[in-house]
């Protein structure tokens, strides 16, 4: 049956949402149709809107989610209805060169790189009005219902509160893999975080987790630190506090420069400063923000030369059905919080105010 829901949907750039009612199709073979019941606000949504990630429109944003499977399609064998599970916005398809590899996690089935905003068959399962809406990186959470393909969709444990694991869909996952999963940061370690929003603080936690003995967080906005330093921050540093540029900063700090450093605003320049503020011949910086899409980084080369290394990280480097029940079976054991991570809770229909509150860095 065809599901009619309300849906937020972007009709062009830098307009607010529109809750539209939507005619949600029902999913095809080897997918999965989703009650969705709890979304995160993530910065990458509001990229999408302000086109420093380029997206085809009209669209329904959203990619960090959890609810319950309403009904599978054909041959769908990994759920079924009834199951809470957590949409992917990174698919594990287990047959790409990524998926076999130990080394990758960035499934060749993903929707990021060259966007469709289209099912595998290049068709949507949304209507409105009319009109075919687009899907978000193979997500799209902001809808009472969506459709995923099965390869992007992980079975939770029927006790977890959704409200909250929620956010292992994206925010704390991508950040507490940047520091575990891709830096690897080792026990005794220094760090630096420039951004410090829910997946900055995400990484703050990773690199405590790890056994980090110093980790500098950095933001412009001082309202951030308390809680950066309440999950393991050990130092806090406002750019805006001093005239020299922020990586002299860090390099005096910690004599040489950090061990590890994360960028995880989506800036070109904290991407070059936290690059040159690890150290000279062994740091290495994580690029965890998402790139606007019309920039490009201008660096000496000497920066690398000397033995630094530079390195990106999607979803925290997790290879994502496999990864996503373990975390949040970790997180019922206690083992990480996600309650500092959220500041506000508001219904559906609120969500133009959601975004004004992240635009506003609260």
């Amino acid at each position: 049956q065809v599901i009619k829901c309300k849906a937020a949907v972007l009709w062009e750039l830098n307009k607010p949402f529109s809750i539209e009612e939507v005619e949600v199709a029902p999913p095809k073979a080897q997918e999965v149709r989703i009650k969705i019941l709890a979304s995160g606000i993530c910065r990458s949504d509001d990229h999408a809107i302000n086109g420093a990630l380029v997206m085809p429109f009209p669209i329904i944003l959203g990619h960090e989610a959890a609810g319950v499977v309403e009904s599978v399609g054909e041959g769908v064998t990994s759920v079924q209805p009834g199951d809470k599970v957590i949409p992917l916005f990174v698919p594990q398809c287990g047959e790409c060169r990524s998926c076999k590899s130990t080394k990758g996690n960035l499934c060749a089935k993903s929707d990021i790189g060259a966007p469709s905003g289209l099912m595998a068959d290049g068709t949507t399962r949304f209507t409105c009005k009319g009109k075919a809406i687009h899907h978000f990186i193979g997500t799209s959470t902001f809808t009472e219902y969506t459709v995923v393909h099965e390869t992007a969709v992980a079975k939770i444990p029927a006790a977890a509160p959704l409200e909250k694991v929620c956010l292992i869909g994206c925010g704390f996952s991508t950040g507490y893999g940047a520091a575990v999963q891709t830096a690897k940061v080792e026990p005794g370690s220094t760090c630096a975080v420039f951004g410090l929003g829910g997946v900055g603080l995400s990484v703050i936690m990773g690199c405590k987790a790890a056994g980090a003995s110093r980790i500098i967080a950095v933001d412009i906005n001082k309202d951030k630190f308390a809680k950066a330093k309440e999950l393991g921050a050990t130092d806090c540093v406002n750019p805006k506090d001093f005239t020299k540029p922020i990586h002299e900063v860090l390099i005096e700090m910690t004599g040489l420069g950090v061990d590890y450093s994360f960028e995880v605003i989506g800036y070109t320049e904290t991407m070059a400063a936290a690059l040159a503020s690890c150290h000279f011949n062994y740091g290495v910086s994580i690029i965890v923000g998402v790139p606007p899409a019309a920039k490009k980084i201008t660096f000496d080369p000497m920066l690398l030369f000397s033995g630094r290394t530079w390195k990106g990280s999607v979803f925290g480097g997790w290879k994502s059905k496999d990864a996503v029940p373990k975390l949040v079976a970790d997180y019922m054991e206690k083992k990480f919080v996600l309650d500092p991570l959220i500041t506000h809770t508001l219904p559906f229909d609120k969500i133009n105010e959601g975004f004004d509150l992240l635009r506003k860095g609260k």
